[in-house]
């Protein structure tokens, strides 16, 4: 408790017959999160075996509420700033977590994954050359000397990053649990897509580029990176840079009150990665 984007409910609850993690929504006061458990409960049924993600038990709807029963995992969130061990651990777990996923199974097939970007494309730093720089206002840091070279970085970011891997789309520090043996834990299913499976390895290093890790040492040595080169990665960070920062520019959203200042931080830490890998000051 907390902790967290939306109003729901998540909590361990423990028992005379032990303990499971609970989430809850009121599902007439927040259909967009109730929307996004009951998806959730699908992708996690249909998860392979070998995927480390706490698995569902049950989930009921009574009253206007939905809830959600999880195993609950013995542990905590990776501390903040990463430290290198709980790093290895996640990214360990996400290898694993990759090459079960590298094809969707019939279950998530089934389930009707899109691809990555289905929904609308990763084009804001085009919209914000061909519009001007008065289409959103960005923070005043931001290099508006740069937009068109990040514009021609985000064109790529579709062919970049194609594929049919199912990736978890959200890997980030607060998704993930550590047990009481150091073991990495992948949470929070709620927006899986397809796409290459080092999509979801940037996210979570940018998250360790904003901690001081080197991120890009890091990408390149994990197993999903193998032959990614480069201009691919450059591509999606500058594609994820503007959807964050222009995303955090709307305004507030009712259903989830600190997400804009989510986003604006990870455009931050994505736009300031990909500064470094460029040689930009910023």
């Amino acid at each position: 408790m907390g902790s967290g984007f939306t109003s729901g409910y998540a909590a361990v609850i423990r028992g005379a017959h032990g303990s499971q993690f609970v989430k809850a929504v009121n599902a007439s006061a927040n259909a967009v999160v109730a929307d996004s458990y009951r998806r959730e409960a699908l992708i996690n049924e249909a998860l392979p075996a070998p995927v480390p993600a706490p698995r569902i038990q049950w989930r009921e709807e009574r009253d206007g509420w939905l809830v959600l029963g999880f195993d609950a995992i013995d542990g905590h969130m990776p501390v903040a700033p990463w430290r290198a061990d709980e790093l290895t651990a996640t990214l360990d777990a996400y290898a694993q977590t990759a090459e079960a996923l590298g094809a969707p199974s019939e279950r998530l097939r089934q389930i009707g994954l899109k691809p990555l970007g289905d929904g609308g494309d990763f084009d804001d730093w085009r919209t914000q050359a061909s519009t001007g720089p008065g289409a959103v206002t960005l923070p005043k840091w931001v290099p508006t000397e740069k937009v068109d070279v990040l514009a021609n970085l985000e064109a790529e970011w579709r062919q970049s990053a194609a594929g049919n891997a199912v990736l978890h789309n959200d890997l980030r520090q607060d998704n993930v649990l550590i047990d009481a043996h150091g073991t990495a834990w992948i949470c929070d299913w709620n927006w899986p897509c397809l796409g290459a499976s080092w999509f979801d390895l940037v996210l979570l290093l940018a998250t360790a580029f904003a901690d001081g890790h080197d991120a890009t040492a890091l990408f390149h040595a994990h197993p999903t990176a193998r032959g990614v080169d480069g201009e691919q990665l450059d591509a999606v960070l500058a594609a994820l840079s503007g959807f964050f920062l222009v995303s955090g520019a709307h305004p507030p959203a009712d259903w989830s009150p600190y997400i804009r200042q989510h986003q604006t931080w990870c455009g931050e830490v994505t736009l300031r990665w990909l500064a470094d890998r460029r040689g930009w000051y910023l």
